[in-house]
């Protein structure tokens, strides 16, 4: 049995200038934004959900990339309302989104 009942990852890899990476499309931020999200809902409708930066996801071509465990469901996302529904849909209501499915 898993420690978390979900695990996200968000890359937040910064390359070198010039070459696509997650950190030019503000990952960090989208990250801590998640991660705040989740601390605000009630665990007991959540559950034991753990959001973390990851190095390079290697999806570099495909935008800014997490990946959401067990199910190993991959995500690209462009503003915060694109985490809402990450969060709301897959998270709390275990529906993959599949419009930001990679």
């Amino acid at each position: 049995m898993s420690y978390f009942d979900k695990h996200v990852f968000f890359c937040t890899n910064q390359r070198e200038e010039g070459e696509l990476c997650c950190a030019n499309h503000d990952a960090q931020a989208m990250r801590d934004y998640a991660k705040a999200r989740i601390k605000k809902l009630d665990k007991k409708d959540t559950g034991n959900i753990r959001v973390n930066s990851a190095g390079c996801l290697d999806r570099c071509g495909e935008g800014p990339v997490l990946v959401i465990y067990p199910e190993a469901v991959w995500y690209t996302y462009v503003d915060q309302s694109d985490i809402d529904e990450i969060v709301d849909s897959h998270l709390v209501g275990n529906q993959v989104v599949e419009r930001l499915k990679i």
